[in-house]
């Protein structure tokens, strides 16, 4: 259901709680007392079957005897009551339900499981459910306490999801003692209906979330969760614990949510192309939100160590070195700018060690000159405390250089009450401060990773191969003839010619020098669907473990990624007496076996070992494919969809040549020149408020578009001299039950009435029609004749005028608009 009618679950005006109760030690008891002690502004109506009075206040019988239609409800009663219940929320117009009772995997009276007959009972009235075997919600910014914790959460700019009850409450214990603040705190207990990717989507949008924070044991529906997560990590940083490194834990994790766990390194590839942030533990949750929030974006990953003391910068550089980071090469000019001011025995080089003695206006100089090498990426300040100037007149003279600083500095303060008040002046001026040189290292790396992250979230491959053309109906006549046969398993042979059919060589090629052996596969993950493996090859492939792993699509800049993640990767260059790789075929292989994967669903498992690569290529030595019958497009069963290049398409309009196609993130600057030949009047009606220009912000939310959930149609037109240039564009989102789409429609203001806004809306209507929409409606201004004119013209309906707005309609449904 994604979004629908969460804004009851996270924003109610009233709570019913059902179940209340007196009865000390009890969940009803302690849930009470929460609601009415946490400051909430709304009504809170009791329900009780035996008493007239809970905790003070009046108590109802039954849901019916309330004197209004609560936002939102709380259970806390038998689990064999609750479908009873939920169908009695509903019938009243409750539309959303936090359920804390345990316990609804048992039978129900009319069979089947308690918690079928619960979604059963909520679905005809689109009542959302959060649970069952909840701790509850906390929403501090409202005062709302729906939980039985046993504190209370402070309000704040953080959101935190998590399955684990025992968890939840002591991170919340962990975080008020730490002064940490919420704008959610939210226990998912057995997510029969609302999940991640619901939440996800909501917070994504809500101003008073500034980072969203996850606790995972498993994940259910993995292509909602993957779009829902792209789309909240383009906006603000999704950071993520997941349960179950190992193979026992994960055994745990699945046994306690009654779900299926996919192997680790499949979520570790998911979460990394998802632009999310993964972390190793609950306290690192929080430290990571506070270092993206506070340092600068990235500008390179070689970090330089400015630091008074050499231990120090060697344990920095140890933990630098251990994480896979480089120190920044420092150039000539900026070693001779050091050189002029520091004493003799300065390191000269990176770490700058300044010397024990560095006096405030040391570590001022030393930092401006190291933040403007080119090389430098980011900064460390490391200071140990000396009886030789106060660690406090250091950082006052430091912080203010720091924060004003193009790049991202971190510092480390080390030792304790000495350093207090230099740690305090460093986080005022929004400078991230740490007390170890491994903690600092850490938050480092956890930025780099998150760079590198976000720059796959913007990579969008393509469904149709643009670098080589595939024989697919070839590999789908071998296949068929094995599963005629009885036969799972194709010969070697058949699997080399279904390699060769997807331009992958099998035939080996004089003259070529010794290859190194790598491996290259796929295998279908519960969870996810199909995974690409890579890594090194050989008799001792399993002995070595040395592989990485990545979610299909690919392209060539993620293949590029993919190999960069195992240790063979440094093999492939040229050492010794050996040339290096040819890596761009490498590459290319990785992309035809994307390709395969999303062409052909038969395939479930294929390994290809060795793989030979040499300075002249690429070469399959061994194959093994293993297939089953399929029904349904490959491409459904990937967790992200691939850029729908089968919905280009060119067209002419006036004599000029344009092509249709959905949006690509790269876009962006053809988008902004776009948007600067659109009139204040148009952008007026597009955006209903006076604006001139877009932020890079916002043309990054037009262009980054999820086509899980959205699509963007431009109409693109290609000058003499290369130059692309948009025209037009049309859009479409849909809600998360695949029921409504919104559109709008942007044509360059100086070419409008030559019927290309006519041309982007028909391309919609037919790409929403096919996608099973039923509706797409759209918000028109009335005084904007020429959209309401365009609107009519293709079948649109108004259904109502507020505020000078006009709301029209399209039945998708209906019979197709002739002409």
């Amino acid at each position: 259901m994604s979004g629908r009618n969460l804004e009851y679950l996270l924003a109610p005006h009233s709570v019913a709680l059902i179940g209340a109760s007196d009865r000390a030690g009890s969940v009803g008891a302690m849930v009470m007392r929460n609601l009415l002690a946490a400051g909430f502004d709304g009504r809170i109506w009791p329900v009780n079957l035996k008493h007239a009075e809970v905790a003070g206040s009046r108590a109802y019988a039954t849901v019916d005897e309330l004197p209004e239609v609560p936002d939102l409800a709380v259970l806390c009663t038998p689990a064999r009551t609750i479908p009873t219940l939920i169908a009695a929320l509903g019938r009243r117009g409750t539309r959303a339900a936090v359920v804390l009772s345990a316990g609804l995997d048992g039978p129900a009276p009319g069979g089947g499981l308690l918690v079928k007959a619960m979604l059963h009972a909520a679905r005809p009235w689109g009542l959302r459910i959060l649970g069952p075997n909840s701790v509850g919600l906390l929403l501090p910014r409202i005062g709302l306490n729906a939980s039985f914790a046993h504190t209370h959460a402070s309000p704040g700019n953080l959101a935190f999801i998590a399955q684990s009850g025992a968890l939840t409450t002591a991170m919340l214990d962990w975080a008020r003692n730490s002064q940490i603040g919420f704008s959610c705190f939210a226990s998912l207990g057995n997510c029969a209906d609302v999940d991640f990717g619901d939440l996800l989507d909501y917070l994504t949008q809500d101003p008073h979330t500034h980072a969203i924070l996850l606790y995972i044991e498993a994940i259910t529906g993995a292509r909602k969760f993957m779009s829902a997560a792209r789309s909240a990590a383009r906006n603000k940083p999704v950071i993520v614990v997941k349960a179950g490194r190992r193979a026992e834990g994960a055994k745990a994790a699945t046994s306690h949510t009654g779900a299926l766990a996919g192997a680790d390194d499949v979520y570790d590839a998911a979460f990394r192309r998802a632009g999310m942030l993964r972390v190793s533990t609950t306290r690192e949750l929080f430290d990571a939100a506070q270092t993206l929030a506070r340092m600068k974006p990235l500008l390179g990953e070689r970090l330089a160590i400015v630091s008074n003391g050499g231990g120090p910068a060697v344990m920095a550089t140890d933990a630098l070195i251990a994480e896979g980071g480089e120190l920044a090469q420092l150039s000539s000019q900026t070693l001779t700018a050091l050189d002029a001011f520091l004493p003799p025995n300065w390191s000269h080089a990176n770490p700058v060690d300044i010397v024990g003695d560095a006096s405030a206006s040391r570590y001022v100089q030393a930092l401006e000159h190291t933040l403007d090498d080119p090389a430098v990426g980011a900064v460390l300040m490391i200071h140990a405390p000396t009886a030789i100037v106060a660690p406090e007149a250091i950082a006052e003279g430091c912080a203010g250089v720091l924060s004003q600083a193009a790049k991202p500095a971190l510092t480390c303060w080390m030792g304790g009450p000495a350093v207090e008040e230099a740690r305090r002046i460093c986080a005022s001026a929004r400078v991230p401060t740490y007390s170890t040189p491994e903690e600092a290292v850490n938050a480092f790396w956890q930025a780099v990773s998150y760079r590198r992250n976000q720059r796959q979230l913007m990579e969008v491959p393509s469904s149709i191969p643009e670098s080589f053309v595939p024989n697919t109906e070839r590999v789908r006549e071998l296949i068929q003839r094995a599963l005629d046969a009885g036969r799972t398993i194709l010969t070697e042979p058949e699997a080399k010619d279904v390699l060769a059919a997807y331009c992958i060589p099998v035939q080996a090629v004089a003259g070529r020098s010794a290859a190194r052996e790598l491996t290259m596969g796929m295998t279908v993950d519960p969870t996810f669907g199909p995974v690409i493996v890579f890594g090194q090859g050989g008799v001792e492939v399993e002995v070595a473990n040395d592989k990485a792993i990545a979610l299909p699509p690919l392209n060539t800049s993620l293949a590029a990624e993919l190999i960069a993640r195992t240790r063979v990767n440094r093999f492939l260059d040229a050492y010794r007496d050996r040339r290096p790789v040819d890596r761009r075929a490498l590459e290319l292989a990785l992309v035809q076996l994307s390709q395969l994967i999303i062409d052909v669903a038969e395939i479930v498992e294929l390994d290809i070992n060795p793989l030979l690569a040499d300075e002249r290529g690429v070469l399959a030595l061994g194959a093994r494919i293993r297939v089953a019958p399929a029904t349904g497009r490959a491409a459904d069963r990937l967790a992200i969809r691939p850029y729908p290049a089968e919905l280009e398409e060119s067209v002419e309009i006036d004599g000029r040549r344009l092509l249709l196609r959905p949006i690509r993130p790269e876009d962006l600057p053809q988008h902004r020149e776009f948007v600067a030949h659109i009139s204040a009047e148009d952008m007026h009606s597009r955006f209903f408020g006076s604006m001139r220009t877009l932020p890079d912000e916002q043309l990054a939310s037009l262009t980054q578009i999820d086509y899980e959930r959205a699509m963007a149609f431009i109409a693109e037109e290609r000058l003499a001299d290369g130059h692309r240039q948009t025209l037009g564009v049309a859009r479409a989102y849909a809600d998360g039950d695949n029921v409504n789409a919104e559109f709008a429609i942007l044509v360059r203001s100086d070419l409008k009435r030559h019927g290309l806004g006519s041309l982007l809306l028909e391309k919609l209507i037919q790409y929403c029609r096919k996608r099973g929409l039923r509706r797409i409606v759209g918000e028109v201004l009335l005084q904007n004749h020429r959209m309401l004119e365009l609107a009519a013209s293709h079948g649109f309906e108004s259904e109502y005028t507020r505020d000078g707005i006009v709301r029209v309609a399209l039945d998708l449904q209906g019979k197709a608009r002739e002409g």
